[in-house]
């Protein structure tokens, strides 16, 4: 990370499509960061928020919990790898401005796992402008479909592979293909992604609006809990699919209600899903 002289900020205006995404996400994650009763530890997520020249109020009231509770889960499965692998290599495909290397290296005493972050160029350069430097840390700059990444990646020690907020924007082939890829090549490997309810693609084919002057990009890619699970049987390399719960947030919604309703059988098929998929 530079220190920005004279109060000065990182121009994020060269993010488009799906990658100005990440500062949607950003934002959402450093506003309950900042909560006084926060439900993530993410100072880093505030300070790069901070640090970026861009008008968020174009994303509308999209500040909810529901970013922060997705990274939580993310943390969460990956701790569980990590634990029982702690020289592994986390694979953060597509991260945007994630920060999860900071928030897991700040859980895990005596953290020796290795990073890759897999990400367009101007993702990577504002990561770059905008982060802390780390030895263990390593980029590149490429579409997560341009499958080269994978020789860079060494399984001896145990591979983890996060997709967050990417795979509901990819065709349902080349989602398909990438998990199915990821199989083939890191046997004994975890990966995790997360994907929105499956009426999205119906009832919202040229994306959501969140504001009058932003709408999210088209979802074209989704499945429901059942259709996942049913993965274990289609895909060569995979061993388990889990359906995770979701995790409890702030108030009496988030904390009691919406866990209660992500579990709740007579609309689980139809909600959003958070995947983690163990390959043989």
């Amino acid at each position: 990370m530079v220190d920005l002289p004279d109060g000065g900020r990182v121009d994020a205006g060269t993010l488009t499509g799906v990658s100005e995404t990440a500062l949607l996400t950003l934002n959402g994650r450093a506003h309950q960061a900042r909560h006084p009763r926060a439900i993530i530890d993410d100072p880093l997520a505030v300070r790069v928020a901070d640090s970026i020249d861009f008008d968020f109020d174009k994303f509308g009231r999209r500040k909810g919990q529901e970013m922060a509770l997705r990274s939580l889960a993310f943390d969460r499965a990956a701790r569980d790898y990590l634990s029982a692998h702690p020289s592994a290599t986390v694979v953060a495909l597509a991260e945007g401005l994630q920060t999860s290397f900071w928030r897991l290296n700040a859980a895990l005493p005596d953290a020796r796992f290795h990073w890759l972050t897999v990400d367009f160029p101007p993702i990577i350069a504002l990561r770059e402008r905008l982060l802390p430097a780390s030895d263990r840390v390593e980029v590149r700059a490429q579409s997560a479909l341009d499958y080269s990444w994978m020789d860079e990646v060494d399984p001896a020690d145990g591979v983890f592979i996060t997709a967050e907020g990417l795979l509901m924007y990819l065709e349902p082939e080349e989602a398909l293909d990438l998990i199915a890829e990821c199989a083939c090549r890191f046997p004994g490997g975890q990966m995790i992604f997360d994907l929105p309810p499956v009426l999205v693609k119906k009832f919202a084919p040229k994306g959501v609006r969140s504001s009058r002057h932003y709408r999210v990009p088209p979802m074209p890619f989704s499945l429901s809990p059942a259709e996942l699970a049913d993965l274990r049987r289609t895909v060569p390399g995979i061993k388990a699919v889990h359906d995770l719960p979701m995790p409890s947030g702030r108030g009496w919604f988030f904390g009691t209600v919406f866990p209660a309703l992500w579990q709740f059988k007579p609309t689980k098929q139809i909600r959003g899903a958070y995947t983690l998929i163990e390959f043989g």
